[in-house]
C-alpha cells in the first residue's frame, strides 16, 4: 500500500509540472500575440486554456481521493494540500495568459499598447515568461535557489506595473479612454501572473522546509 501511495504522490507532482509547462507555453504565446497583434496565435492560447483547466480538475480530484482513501499525515499531508493550492494558482496563471490573448483578439488588427509603453510591456512579458519557466523548474527539481529568481523577477514586475500608472497619470498621456482601460487591464494581468508564480514558489519552499516564510523574506 505504501508503494501505491508514493506512486500517487509522484503522479500528483508530475501533474503539477505538466500544468506549469502548459502555463509557460500559454504566456509565451499570449505575450507574442499581444506584441504583434497576431490573431491566430491569440486564438490558440484561448483554446488551449481548456486543457489547463481539465488537468487542474483531474489533479485536484486525484489529490482529494488520496486524502480520503490514504489518510496521509505530516509531510505527505502537507504535499497533497499544497498541491491543491498550487494547482489553483497555476490554473489562474493560465487564465491570465488567456485574458492577455483575449485583449489581443478584442483590439485586432490594432495592437493593445501604445508605442510609448511598448518597451515596458515587452519587459513585463520577458519577466512573466522567466517566472513561468522558473516555476516549472522549481516544481520539477525542488531547488530552492530558484525561489529567489522568481521573487526577484516579481519585484521588477511590480516596479514596471507602478511605472505604467505613473505614465498614464502624467499630463502627456493623450490616449483614448478605451486605450487607457486596455493598458490598465493588461498591466494588471501581467502583474497578477507574477503574483501567482510567487505564490507557487512560496508553497514549494514550505513543502521542502516545513516553514512558511513571509514574502519579504523570500524576496530578500
Amino acid at each position: 500500500m505504501r508503494k501505491v501511495f508514493q506512486a500517487e504522490l509522484h503522479q500528483i507532482g508530475e501533474g503539477l509540472v505538466e500544468i506549469s509547462s502548459l502555463v509557460g507555453e500559454a504566456i509565451s504565446k499570449a505575450t507574442a500575440a499581444f506584441a504583434s497583434a497576431d490573431l491566430q496565435q491569440a486564438q490558440e492560447v484561448i483554446a488551449a486554456d481548456a486543457r489547463i483547466d481539465f488537468l487542474q480538475n483531474d489533479l485536484d480530484e486525484r489529490a482529494i481521493d488520496v486524502l480520503a482513501l490514504q489518510g496521509p499525515v505530516a509531510s505527505d499531508l502537507r504535499m497533497i494540500v499544497g498541491s491543491l493550492r498550487m494547482s489553483a494558482s497555476l490554473e489562474r496563471m493560465g487564465d491570465l495568459a488567456r485574458h492577455i490573448a483575449q485583449l489581443t483578439r478584442l483590439r485586432f488588427p490594432n495592437t493593445v499598447i501604445p508605442t510609448s509603453l511598448t518597451g515596458t510591456f515587452a519587459e513585463l512579458a520577458r519577466l512573466d515568461i522567466l517566472i513561468a519557466g522558473k516555476v516549472t523548474e522549481l516544481l520539477d527539481t525542488r531547488d530552492l535557489a530558484l525561489v529567489a529568481d522568481i521573487t526577484g523577477a516579481k519585484a521588477e514586475i511590480s516596479k514596471l506595473h507602478k511605472s505604467v500608472f505613473t505614465t498614464m497619470a502624467a499630463p502627456q498621456w493623450q490616449e483614448t479612454p478605451a486605450t487607457t482601460v486596455d493598458v490598465t487591464l493588461a498591466s494588471r494581468y501581467f502583474e497578477r501572473f507574477g503574483d501567482h508564480g510567487v505564490s507557487v514558489a512560496r508553497k514549494v519552499s514550505y513543502l521542502v522546509t516545513g516553514e512558511w516564510q513571509p514574502e519579504d523574506f523570500l524576496a530578500g
